[in-house]
């Protein structure tokens, strides 16, 4: 009795026939099986020739995933990411690229550095979505400026430092508190509540004297450089991080350069310093406080580049904690002569009104 042939054997001397010496190819199956197996022979040439067309900027952007509330947590922007890597590879569930892309962009506006990453992998490879070197090279600086070394490797491939805005899946996310909250219109004079917040119950009486009694000389309250500085040091005057930052305040060696700080370790100066430089980023970012936080923690730079707080899991915690610690107070009074604008302010404004507006 005739066996028809394994369609793996068929496909095989099909190939070896027609590619290497033009004969006739080998007889089909017989006909019922010959309808189920041409669509497979064919399934691997259609695929290859199928180009992704969906771009990053056509990639829904929900802020959150349905029956979630309030502040997104570290622990669900895992989640998305996790989910997305077994949607990219089909690890117990079918594979889905774009909703994988979708999933990784969402962690990726929180901050998540190895969504980051694997988004900006897919850019590159196509994956799912059109491939986008330029975007993709956002994506690794994202994940390399928080530490990820194989990041810095691609975006050294890609040419290194990015141009022009970063793509929506690194700007603030709209439903986030740390960054929904439209940026206060230019010469808006805030309704202050620093003097009745409560000071930081450790942190040591000494220390609250002198933030007390040198605070007014920048402009400042209290309750806002203490909140720093215990984010900063927890007030330990000799505390130093991986980066060389220093002291209560936690200033580097050129932002006290740059503030006249002669002295990192001396207790009196590092204050001084930092409030200085509290001082120049409310100036700076007209009172808007979550901006002037961001950037004391991840550079004035990042924050202009990303249009509002940067994509970096550590600078948003940060702010977050911050802010809570301070009764969520937006705007701080500022002296405008201190320094001019920011000049991607307008840019901000802009772009919350129209998020606003749909």
């Amino acid at each position: 009795m005739a066996v028809a042939p394994s369609l793996k054997a068929w496909r095989r001397a099909l190939f070896v026939r027609t590619s290497l010496d033009f004969r006739p190819s080998p007889a089909l199956p017989d006909r019922p099986l010959r309808r189920l197996l041409l669509p497979l022979l064919f399934a691997g040439s259609a695929a290859v020739a199928q180009v992704p067309s969906l771009t990053l900027e056509q990639l829904p952007r929900p802020t959150m995933p349905p029956g979630e509330r309030g502040p997104v947590v570290p622990a669900q922007v895992e989640r998305w990411r996790l989910e997305a890597k077994a949607l990219e590879y089909g690890d117990g569930v079918r594979r889905d690229e774009v909703a994988a892309a979708k999933l990784y962009c969402r962690a990726a506006r929180y901050g998540d550095a190895e969504a980051q990453y694997s988004l900006g992998w897919m850019l590159t490879n196509a994956r799912g979505i059109q491939r986008n070197d330029a975007e993709a090279a956002h994506m690794f600086a994202a994940a390399a400026e928080q530490g990820m070394a194989q990041a810095q490797n691609m975006l050294d491939t890609l040419g290194g430092t990015p141009l022009g805005d970063p793509p929506p899946c690194l700007r603030p996310p709209e439903a986030d508190p740390v960054a929904v909250a439209p940026v206060p219109p230019r010469g808006a004079r805030p309704v202050s509540r620093w003097a009745a917040l409560p000071l930081p119950a450790n942190a040591p009486p000494a220390i609250v004297n002198y933030v007390k009694l040198v605070a007014p000389e920048y402009q400042l309250a209290p309750a806002l450089v203490l909140a720093v500085m215990a984010q900063e040091s927890n007030f330990d005057p000799l505390a130093e991080s991986p980066k060389k930052a220093q002291g209560l305040m936690q200033l580097l060696p050129e932002t006290g350069a740059r503030f006249n700080v002669l002295r990192l370790r001396d207790p009196s100066q590092n204050i001084r310093g930092g409030m200085a430089y509290l001082r120049w980023l409310l100036a700076y970012f007209e009172g808007d406080v979550q901006l002037a936080l961001a950037a004391y923690n991840a550079g004035e730079k990042a924050v202009d580049r990303y249009l509002g707080v940067p994509p970096y899991a550590e600078t948003r915690l940060y702010v977050r904690r911050i802010m809570a610690a301070t009764g969520g107070q937006r705007l701080h009074p500022f002296d405008a002569r201190v320094t001019e604008a920011s000049p991607m302010l307008q840019r901000v404004r802009a772009a919350m009104q129209a998020i606003q507006a749909r």
